[in-house]
């Protein structure tokens, strides 16, 4: 049975979605200056990045917290 997180306003959002969100919202140049990392700045791809982010933990928590901050 999975856990219901109510309070938790990522529980149900998924990677690629809030990367999708992010990109739009920013862009590919904002995004990479906010978040220095090489699959933002260089050749930037969706898959690319999600790659990279699902690998890294450190990153997928920036890209977590900007998603949060960009959502107030």
């Amino acid at each position: 049975m999975p856990e219901h997180q109510p309070n938790n306003p990522l529980h149900g959002v998924t990677l690629k979605a809030i990367l999708e969100h992010l990109v739009e919202l920013y862009g590919w140049d904002e995004l990479g200056d906010r978040i220095r990392i090489n699959s933002f700045n260089t050749n930037p791809s969706i898959k690319s990045s999600l790659t990279f982010l699902r690998k890294t933990p450190w990153a997928r928590e920036k890209v977590e917290r900007l998603y949060l901050k960009s959502l107030k």
